[in-house]
C-alpha cells in the first residue's frame, strides 16, 4: 500500500501552487481527445494528451501530471526526467506509465493498463516546461454482455388467456442495457416489463427483463437488448405453439365424462327410437290384417244376401 510521504506532499503542492499561478500566462497548446475514450473491460487504455512547447526543452525541465477531475487523486506523476509516484492512489499503483521518448516529442500521453468500471471517469492532464496548460477527457469503460436467453413461466398446463410471464436474461455486460420487447408483428411491448440490474464484484451487470403478457396460441415474442456504448445488440425470441397449451387434469376429466354422458345419451336414444319404430310396425300389420278380415267377412255377407 503506498503511503503518502510528507516531503512529497509539500512539494507537489508547491508544485500545483505554482503551476496553477502560471495558469494566468499559459500560451502553451495542449490537445486531448473531445469525445470520451471507450475502452473494453480488461483492456489497455491511451489517455491521449499532446502539447506544443514554445521553446526547445530538456525532459529535466518537464513536469506531467494526471490526477482524477473530481476529486483531485493522483493518477501519475512526472518531473525532474523521472516518474514520481510517491503520492499516486492505491488503486493505478504499477498500471500507469508514460513513455520518456515519447516524452520528448510533446507526447504526454497515459498508459493505463487493465482497466476496470472504477476507473471510468474524468481524468486531467497538466504539462508545463516554461509554459503551462492544463486539459481534461472523459474515460468510459464498456463490456459486452452475454447473448439473452428467453423462458418462460410456467411451462405447461398453460390455457388461452392465461398471464404468462417471459423472462430474457444476459450478463458481464457494462453500461446498463436497453431492453426491447416485441411481438411477432414487431410491436413494441416495452411498456409491460420489469427490468433490474445487478452488479458482480467488478462492476458488471447482470440484467433481467420480465415480460407480463396475456396468452395467444401460435404468438412469438422477442428480447432485443442493446449495449449504447459499444453498439452491439443480442437477439432471443420464443414461439409459444399449440404444443405448449395444454388441459389441466380436471378440465380433461370434466371433457372425458361429458363425452361418454353423450355417447350413453344416444345409444339408448337410438334403442327407444328403434323399438318405437318396431312397435310402430306391428300396429300397422294388425290393423291391415283386421281391415282385410272385415273386408272378407263383408264380402261373405253379400254372397249370402245375393244367394237367398
Amino acid at each position: 500500500m503506498c503511503s503518502l510521504n510528507p516531503p512529497s506532499m509539500t512539494m507537489l503542492s508547491l508544485l500545483l501552487t505554482a503551476m496553477m499561478a502560471l495558469q494566468t500566462m499559459a500560451v502553451m497548446e495542449l490537445n486531448v481527445p473531445d469525445q470520451p475514450v471507450v475502452v473494453l473491460h480488461g483492456r489497455d487504455a491511451v489517455l491521449d494528451c499532446s502539447f506544443s512547447p514554445t521553446s526547445a526543452f530538456k525532459l529535466s525541465d518537464l513536469t506531467v501530471f494526471w490526477q482524477l477531475t473530481d476529486t483531485k487523486r493522483s493518477v501519475h506523476g512526472y518531473w525532474g526526467g523521472s516518474d514520481q509516484l510517491a503520492d499516486q492512489a492505491e488503486r493505478f499503483a504499477n498500471r500507469t506509465s508514460l513513455s520518456p521518448a515519447q516524452l520528448g516529442l510533446g507526447n504526454a500521453s497515459l498508459l493505463l493498463s487493465s482497466v476496470v468500471v472504477a476507473d471510468e471517469g474524468s481524468y486531467t492532464c497538466f504539462v508545463r516546461v516554461q509554459d503551462y496548460a492544463s486539459a481534461a477527457l472523459l474515460l468510459q469503460v464498456a463490456a459486452p454482455y452475454s447473448k439473452p436467453v428467453v423462458t418462460l413461466e410456467p411451462e405447461s398446463s398453460l390455457r388461452p388467456g392465461d398471464e404468462l410471464a417471459l423472462t430474457c436474461v444476459a450478463y458481464g455486460g457494462y453500461p446498463e442495457a436497453d431492453v426491447i420487447w416485441q411481438d411477432g408483428s414487431g410491436r413494441n411491448l416495452t411498456d409491460n416489463i420489469t427490468t433490474s440490474l445487478v452488479a458482480n464484484e467488478e462492476g458488471l451487470f447482470t440484467v433481467t427483463s420480465v415480460l407480463t403478457v396475456v396468452l395467444e396460441p401460435n404468438s412469438t415474442y422477442s428480447c432485443r437488448l442493446i449495449n449504447p456504448l459499444l453498439g452491439e445488440e443480442g437477439h432471443a425470441f420464443v414461439t409459444i405453439t399449440g404444443q405448449n397449451i395444454a388441459f389441466p387434469p380436471v378440465a380433461l376429466w370434466v371433457t372425458v365424462g361429458l363425452a361418454v354422458c353423450l355417447l350413453v345419451l344416444l345409444i339408448a336414444l337410438a334403442a327407444v327410437c328403434s323399438r318405437k319404430i318396431k312397435e310402430s310396425c306391428e300396429e300397422a300389420r294388425r290393423e291391415a290384417e283386421e281391415a282385410k278380415e272385415l273386408e272378407e267377412e263383408e264380402s261373405k255377407t253379400a254372397m249370402t244376401l245375393l244367394n237367398s
